[in-house]
């Protein structure tokens, strides 16, 4: 059995999901970047989730967003859905589009966590060797800091969608914004700063590390002229931890506190599904609890104070 997820509104999370078996079926093209912009526009809106950055490379997404009602789940399972049945169609792929873990989901729980999160997503491009600057990575890369394209307006793809549906509209509109918890902080140019101030250092330290290795850069041209049908060869350890929560470069007493929160989370959510699973309906499941609220009705505990 997985472990338990925990959903409230207001928390602010990295998702990230990988294609399978690492093929580059994302790789950057006008079909492929309209696609997946188009599907985070209409799946942000219908669950009232707030994009700050999303970053598609030809193997996975990274995406920094807040689930402002509670409902991230569900964003993913219909993000994931739109993204993998276009695939399919653009592709000309038969299977699986996605690999078979669940998306990962990684709660930022301070303000250091946030921009330091912000700034791995919008490096990732350097990190992860394709380009040299990650603004010249040539499939989507949008981040709410640069203010010129914090607002994307994208027209329905020609594939997939059912242009008779009312749900499909014939544009969408992407907007992202500035992480809620960091504007009670800074000021909006201020963050602006403090955001790609992060973005910039994180590229540094790849092209850094780049060097130090010998590596070179793919380029933009070379990532575009990549078959989708191929696959990553880069090393990858497998089963390697998948983190539940970030609390930011050396902050020691909150990464214990969060450790703390995790564990009674999980320790009271075993207790009340062992109740539940003996017959006792009245199990009451801790406050963050999300499948067994959503698909079976169980009481939840309320938010706690402070």
């Amino acid at each position: 059995m997985s472990a338990p997820r925990f959903v409230a509104a207001g928390t602010t999370v990295l998702i990230t999901r990988r294609a399978l078996r690492r093929h580059f079926l994302f790789r950057p093209d006008p079909d492929i970047n309209r696609l997946f912009i188009y599907a985070l526009s209409v799946c942000s809106q219908q669950f009232d989730v707030e994009v700050h950055c999303a970053v598609l490379m030809s193997t996975h997404e990274h995406i920094l967003a807040t689930d402002t009602l509670g409902r991230l789940p569900e964003f993913t399972a219909m993000l994931h859905r739109i993204m993998a049945l276009g695939t399919k169609v653009l592709r000309k792929w038969e299977g699986s589009v996605w690999d078979n873990d669940r998306p990962s989901v990684v709660h930022a729980r301070t303000p250091e966590a946030v921009i330091r999160e912000y700034g791995y997503v919008m490096a990732n491009p350097v990190t992860a060797g394709a380009v040299e600057y990650a603004k010249q990575w040539p499939g989507v890369w949008l981040g709410a800091a640069d203010q010129s394209r914090c607002v994307v307006r994208v027209q329905r793809p020609e594939v997939y969608f059912d242009a008779d549906r009312g749900d499909w509209p014939e544009h969408a509109e992407l907007v992202l914004t500035l992480p809620a918890a960091l504007r009670r902080q800074h000021t909006d140019p201020d963050l602006r700063t403090l955001l790609t101030t992060e973005q910039l250092r994180q590229e540094q330290a790849a092209r850094d590390e780049a060097k130090r290795k010998g590596w070179k850069f793919l380029g933009a041209l070379k990532v575009q002229l990549c078959s989708p049908f191929r696959r990553s060869t880069n090393y990858e350890p497998l089963r390697s931890r998948n983190p539940t929560f970030a609390a930011g470069p050396s902050n020691r007493e909150q990464f214990f506190a969060a450790v703390q929160w995790l564990r009674d989370f999980r320790s009271a959510y075993r207790a009340a599904l062992t109740d539940w699973c003996l017959g006792l309906r009245y199990a009451l499941f801790p406050f963050g609890t999300w499948h067994m609220r959503r698909f079976h009705a169980a009481p939840v505990a309320p938010q706690p104070s402070g």
